[in-house]
């Protein structure tokens, strides 16, 4: 039996629970979901986390909530989200981004503030739509006194190029695959596997408690929404033969990147004190977290760094790490932290990931803790580690425990 100390109750001055974890189903790229902006779809994923932990609006008194592309969503996105969501307006609203790593620092410090005793309850988590991500035109501003004015695409620009090396993220990931001897066929393969396993997952019924459908109204009359779309959609005949979409002697593709989506995640901590005073049950306990950040071009393989930190910090031990959830960005990037920490696939990203499910930018974070908590209480596992890459090299990493 592991010890109160060995147990991450050092890192923490106070017990950190988690009693509620929901998202929207994930929308494909101007699929079902595109019309929705970030904060409605946030919004409904708070409701949804209330609902689950039975808490009332006036309960909360706090949120932290990731967004990366805000060109276009409007004035403090995350405080939208939460007055749509009927928090009341006293309730304390804070936006981040961090890129990728948003959701999961949106919990990160949701833990910090519930530990030091500055908040009782807060919604952590994120959103994106970038579907509805917009084009910019910068030269307007100084005045386009003749000819063509040069137009940027806010996805790409604010989401998927990395400043420091002025080219795609992927472009980056390709020296990471030539760096670590990454091949297609490894990227394929796992892919393949992604898939293979979203699909079981929706098939069998697991995202079911995660999932919070939506009803969405449109000319021609209301639509539901109750899956994530992306993973229909794959045909693994087309896999192999796909043309490298970073560099013509690259090996990233359509197909073994992850997607561009909408959707929105939200999950409810408080202290275990807290929890026991309101009569909620916890569903899992934050036991560390951690941070890293190496050079930008390799951002892929920041994860590792800051999965082993929380690990150490945590006190458990990587041989106690029942399940992973690491972000598939690109399929590089579990596959290089299988790599490096020697883990097994068969532990890490059992219900598939970005690749196939989607990765709204903002949201990814969040979801993936969600989808650790739930994947250990299927699988009876106790500990489990969720780490994702962002932009400029960064990587951020969290450790849970299911009660």
């Amino acid at each position: 039996m592991l010890s109160r100390l060995t147990r991450g109750y050092a890192f923490l001055p106070r017990e950190v629970v988690i009693v509620a974890a929901k998202r929207t189903p994930i929308g494909s790229f101007m699929g079902s979901l595109s019309a929705i902006p970030a904060p409605k779809l946030g919004a409904h994923a708070i409701k949804a986390a209330l609902n689950q932990a039975k808490l009332k609006p006036n309960q909360v008194s706090e949120l932290i909530f990731g967004n990366v592309l805000g060109a276009g969503v409007g004035q403090s996105p995350a405080r939208q989200a939460a007055i749509f969501a009927g928090l009341p307006n006293e309730v304390v609203c804070t936006g981040v981004n961090k890129v990728c790593s948003s959701g999961m620092k949106a919990i990160t410090f949701a833990a910090q503030g519930l530990a030091l005793g500055h908040s009782d309850v807060v919604v952590a988590g994120g959103m994106e739509n970038m579907s509805l991500a917009p084009f910019m035109l910068p030269s307007y501003r100084t005045g386009q006194l003749m000819g063509d004015g040069k137009v940027i695409d806010s996805i790409v620009n604010d989401g998927l190029l990395c400043p420091f090396n002025n080219f795609a993220m992927g472009a980056c990931a390709e020296r990471t695959n030539v760096k670590y001897e990454i091949t297609r066929e490894h990227q394929d393969t796992y892919c393949i596997k992604s898939y293979e396993r979203s699909s079981a997952a929706w098939k069998r019924g697991f995202f079911n408690a995660e999932v919070e459908k939506m009803e969405i109204t449109t000319k021609k009359g209301t639509v539901v929404v109750e899956e994530d779309e992306e993973y229909k959609k794959v045909n693994f005949e087309k896999i192999p033969t796909l043309k490298p979409v970073f560099e013509k002697s690259g090996s990233i593709t359509p197909a073994n990147a992850s997607k561009i989506n909408d959707g929105a995640c939200a999950l409810i901590l408080m202290t275990r004190d807290k929890a026991r005073e309101m009569g909620v049950k916890p569903i899992a306990r934050i036991l560390s977290f951690a941070d890293n950040e190496n050079e930008p071009i390799h951002f892929a393989v920041a994860p590792k760094e800051a999965m082993l930190k929380a690990i150490d910090r945590a006190g458990i031990g990587r041989y106690n790490v029942g399940l992973y959830e690491v972000n598939e960005a690109f399929s590089l990037v579990p596959i290089v932290s299988m790599k490096l920490i020697a883990i097994d696939h068969k532990k890490i990203n059992v219900n598939g990931g970005a690749v196939s499910l989607g990765h709204p930018l903002g949201m990814s974070g969040a979801r993936i803790v969600g989808s650790l908590i739930y994947a250990l209480r299927e699988n009876n596992q106790r500990y489990g580690v969720a780490g994702i890459c962002n932009g400029g090299g960064g990587g951020t990493a969290i450790v849970i425990e299911v009660i």
